[in-house]
């Protein structure tokens, strides 16, 4: 009888268990909350951005003189360019290359996003500095010492010099390979014959570089065996993209690997990758080579589009169009104030009548804007230049590595 009686309990027990569960079951369970999708503030940015606005991302160009003119002003005010290149016809003393910077960015201050001030300071034979900075080593004498530390060291007080003058973007260092003693444009702005010292040496400059500006290597995908100058004719290299991959592109791999902010595309053509455009304009290359195969996602910016090798073969406004199909994020035009004109509406007609797409449009003014603000950019002007400062460190530096 106490069995029966403890099994009758037991029984009675599990059945409210189940109860109490099927209970818990069909009670109203609260609503989950809906997931958030992150927003991006730059997409936001962007959206709101004038057509007039995006393509003046995509377009640097040049000025002529040594003050803010005319021309310059009306690049700002009414195309909204992304930036601007300085030559030597630009500076004549620090203090005047400092007053025009600050009078740029005085000038810009209306426009939502600040300017690359960008300027080719390689050292050596490609030098836009005032007299005043003490000459620095070509790039194969670096390659001569084949120092790491020194290359870095280059590279920083390069940076740290063109920054002190208002300067946030350097076209340098050059990453092509010295493999052609007949070359007429490369020569000793290479660190050297060798691939693996161009990447080791060249990486450690960008690096110094980068310490202080922007870094846009140079020029892809190697522009060492030419034997055509591209300021005035468009160079043929037979080469195929095994013989690239081996050669001429291990420097520009190291330094993506290596946090590269940014690529220059040189005109040059290669028949056996693309026997229709030069590097510039050539979507395998830029998109399928570069962006695809060696996963570069950071700016892409052509050479002058003013030189001989494109506007001896082509219009410029189709040209500056196909490049930024192929992949390009920035038109260079640093000559010109009509060729500059011309690339602008050129690229705003392809724009407005969906010959660049909108989604395409702003991917690439994403990577520019991006970029920008990853530096922290700012339209700041900069008070002084203390000239003998920096004078001393390069000293410094010389003595060491040269005693």
């Amino acid at each position: 009888m106490k069995k029966i009686l403890l099994i009758t309990i037991i029984i009675a027990i599990l059945m409210c268990a189940c109860v109490n569960k099927n209970d818990d079951n069909n009670k109203e369970q609260p609503p989950k909350a809906p997931e958030v999708e992150e927003i991006d503030p730059l997409k936001e940015q962007i959206e709101k951005m004038s057509i007039d606005e995006k393509i003046g991302q995509l377009v640097m160009v040049g000025l002529d003189g040594y003050e803010l003119d005319d021309s310059a002003l009306d690049m700002i005010d009414k195309y909204k360019v992304g930036g601007f290149i300085l030559f030597k016809r630009n500076i004549q003393s620090a203090a005047q290359t400092l007053e025009l910077i600050n009078s740029l960015k005085e000038a810009n201050e209306e426009n939502k996003i600040p300017l690359f001030i960008a300027v080719d300071e390689e050292g050596g034979s490609v030098s836009r500095m005032p007299e005043e900075f003490i000459k620095l080593p070509t790039s194969r004498a670096v390659g001569k010492v084949n120092s790491e530390e020194f290359a870095f060291e280059i590279g920083n007080v390069i940076g740290e010099q063109i920054k002190s003058l208002g300067f946030n973007m350097n076209f340098a260092p050059v990453l092509d390979i010295d493999s052609n003693p007949n070359n007429p444009v490369i020569g000793d702005r290479s660190f050297g014959a060798n691939p693996e010292i161009v990447s080791s040496l060249g990486t450690a400059v960008m690096k110094g570089l980068k310490s202080h500006v922007i870094s846009t290597v140079k020029h892809f995908p190697g522009h060492g065996d030419t034997s055509v100058d591209s300021h005035v004719g468009l160079p043929v290299v037979n080469h195929d993209i095994d013989r690239l991959k081996s050669f001429e592109l291990v420097p520009f791999n190291m330094a993506i690997e290596n946090g590269a902010d940014a690529v220059m595309i040189a005109h040059i053509l290669l028949p056996e990758i693309d026997e229709q455009n030069p590097a510039t304009l050539s979507k395998v290359l830029i998109t399928d080579v570069l962006r695809h195969e060696m996963e570069f996602d950071g700016v892409v910016i052509t050479d002058d589009m003013t030189m001989g090798a494109i506007v001896e073969n082509y219009d410029i406004g189709e040209a500056a169009v196909k490049s930024v199909l192929a992949g390009a994020d920035i038109i260079l035009v640093c000559h010109d104030n009509e060729k500059q004109i011309k690339v602008l509406e050129a690229l705003k007609q392809a724009a407005t009548h969906g010959a660049i797409p909108e989604s395409s449009l702003d991917e690439h003014v994403y990577r520019v804007i991006r970029l920008k603000q990853s530096y922290d950019l700012k339209d700041e002007e900069m008070e002084a230049v203390d000239v003998n400062a920096i004078n001393e460190k390069i000293k410094g530096m010389m003595n060491k590595y040269y005693k």
